[in-house]
């Protein structure tokens, strides 16, 4: 049963093609006014997650629901009230731009004119050309445009600004904060650690269609290890170092990485010889991510 205040409650969700298991048992909670950031590899169990909440796919075993309704039964319902923008936007080739974002509006119940308006001139969309004309990143364009002029409820983002240069990555931040405002819930699936970072709440990470870490970014990077670089006077030994990792000294020079629970006893150490410089980087979500996934030898072939 899905929490007062969780728009997605996924528990125990199993999903296998043939004797391949995709997803298995994941939970996933997306509460209400968030943006809940979802991450991991190709073929981790991503894109079959998302085919389940929007319908598209049946569980195998497990709890789904979405918005307090059941994504498989309540499909037509659900898609008046959610948007969906996936990472490869396919557009009817003959209808423009402009018709085939008040389309998808009226799947929802209607767009609101001012904000169209108003996304097509920050997108520096030109609505007139036909979808065989678009490219790649102006066929994200469209999709985006439909997806925040709606008031849809729940916004499903699979690697929405794929194909987008950088500074249309920064309108669709804004956007997406302004929905925020508005009310809305946003799953976002991306591979861009600087877009997560900024815009998420919260984060789960997958792998091998496991949830293997969830919370805030500052809950994730409690449980990462933190990089130091720092010169010496004096050279500590080995048994005074065994608090770091990946340790590497170069003359005065160290480089380590240390876990967060352990910054401060590193810096005595150090500073007892003779520090003179001292940088020290936080862990970055692209760190974590890159430490879970760490001497693998493949995630299968998960859709």
């Amino acid at each position: 049963m899905a929490d007062d205040g969780a728009v997605i409650t996924i528990e125990g969700l199993t999903k296998s093609y043939g004797k391949f298991r995709a997803l298995n048992g994941i939970d996933m909670h997306v509460e209400r006014g968030t943006v809940h950031g979802f991450l991991g590899p190709n073929g981790a169990g991503k894109s079959t997650t998302i085919r389940v909440l929007l319908g598209l796919l049946r569980a195998d075993a497990g709890t789904v629901r979405l918005l307090d309704a059941d994504p498989w039964h309540d499909v037509v319902e659900l898609h008046r009230r959610l948007a969906y923008v996936p990472g490869d936007v396919s557009l009817w080739p003959g209808m423009t731009g402009g018709e085939a974002i008040d389309l998808l509006g009226t799947l929802r119940g209607g767009l609101d004119d001012a904000r169209r308006a108003d996304l097509v001139e920050r997108f520096e969309l030109d609505p007139t050309k036909r979808g065989r004309q678009y490219s790649k990143g102006n066929r994200q364009k469209v999709a985006i445009v439909a997806a925040l002029a709606s008031d849809a409820e729940l916004l499903i983002l699979d690697e929405p600004t794929s194909g987008l240069d950088p500074l249309m990555e920064q309108v669709f931040q804004q956007v997406i904060g302004e929905a925020m405002s508005r009310g809305a819930t946003v799953l976002l699936s991306s591979h861009i650690m600087s877009e997560l970072e900024t815009l998420a709440d919260r984060m789960s990470i997958i792998r091998d269609g496991v949830i293997v870490e969830t919370g805030t970014l500052d809950d994730l990077r409690a449980r990462a290890r933190t990089t130091v670089h720092a010169t010496l006077t004096t050279t500590p030994s080995a048994a005074e170092l065994s608090m770091l990792h990946d340790v590497n000294v170069d003359g005065r020079r160290l480089a380590a990485t240390v876990d967060s629970a352990r910054i401060g006893e590193a810096m005595s150490v150090l500073t007892a010889h003779g520090l003179t410089a001292l940088t020290v980087e936080p862990p970055s979500l692209e760190s974590l991510f890159l430490r879970l996934y760490d001497g693998e030898n493949g995630t299968g072939n998960a859709p």
